[in-house]
């Protein structure tokens, strides 16, 4: 899919950023991200909220394959195919995956928590303490 048939595909959902993502491109609205345009085809963002729309249509989670294993991104699940040749419902998908990306970064936020302060404290020179031990030593003898 190239960047101009994602625009036209996109029209019914409102503007959008396509930037070069990988082997594709990645889909953002409001600077997340919620779709992904690979060689494999389009991925929505998805959620447990969304996630049995998709099963419900047959769709299957994204995945890749390394030297080692195959990886399964239960995060983004393929568009069905019909949402192709319905620009008004693939609007709604659209919308659906957005609001699961929103989620997943208001979650992410609450997931982080703040680091504990450091205490600034004073180190004294290895050379200060080391005179000290000597003077100590002297004078025990």
């Amino acid at each position: 899919m190239d960047r101009e048939f994602l625009i036209d595909l996109f029209a019914d959902f409102g503007p959008v950023t396509i930037r070069k993502m990988f082997s594709g491109y990645g889909i953002s609205a409001d600077g997340i991200n919620f779709a992904l345009s690979l060689r494999a085809g389009l991925f929505f963002r998805a959620d447990e909220v969304t996630i049995p729309n998709f099963e419900a249509e047959g769709s299957k989670p994204f995945q890749y394959s390394t030297r080692a294993k195959t990886v399964l991104v239960n995060s983004y699940w393929e568009l069905p195919a019909r949402l192709f040749d319905d620009s008004e419902e693939l609007a709604q998908w659209a919308r659906a995956a957005l609001a699961a990306a929103q989620r997943a970064k208001v979650k992410k936020r609450k997931g982080k928590k703040a680091a504990p302060k450091k205490l600034a404290t004073k180190k004294r020179p290895a050379k200060k303490t080391a005179r000290r031990v000597g003077k100590a030593k002297r004078a025990r003898r």
